[in-house]
């Protein structure tokens, strides 16, 4: 009579595994979404701009999470020192930098179009 029992627990212990697999697959199937749509473009970002960050060098035109715009005039282990203006220079983090900037040629063709010295305009 033991083994009658015996044989009968283990052929339902053996129904219910592919039961569990099944409720499995929706959940690894999920994982596998998010890791292609999220997880991987992410990690990718990270390392073009972890390389983006060591190719820094003197001169480089950069700008910072905060919007600000300046060039490289030195560079330390995780430090650099950005020139904003003539006599002006910030000590950032190196992670501060979002990338290298890429002047528009709209902002370079105001630049050229607009006088050095404002006139005064006289309201007729």
């Amino acid at each position: 009579m033991t083994h009658y029992l015996i044989g009968m627990a283990q052929a339902a212990g053996g129904g219910g595994g592919g039961g569990a697999l099944m409720q499995m697959a929706p959940l690894v199937l999920i994982f596998a979404v998010f890791y292609l749509l999220v997880i991987r473009p992410q990690s990718k970002k990270a390392k073009v701009h972890q390389q983006m960050l060591s190719d820094l060098k003197k001169g480089d035109d950069v700008v910072t999470q905060g919007g600000i715009i300046g060039r490289i005039t030195g560079i330390k282990d995780d430090e650099v020192t950005l020139q904003v203006q003539e006599g002006v220079r910030l000590r950032m983090l190196r992670s501060a930098i979002t990338g290298p900037r890429k002047p528009s040629d709209k902002s370079e063709k105001a630049a050229e179009k607009t006088p050095d010295a404002p006139k005064d305009v006289k309201a007729s």
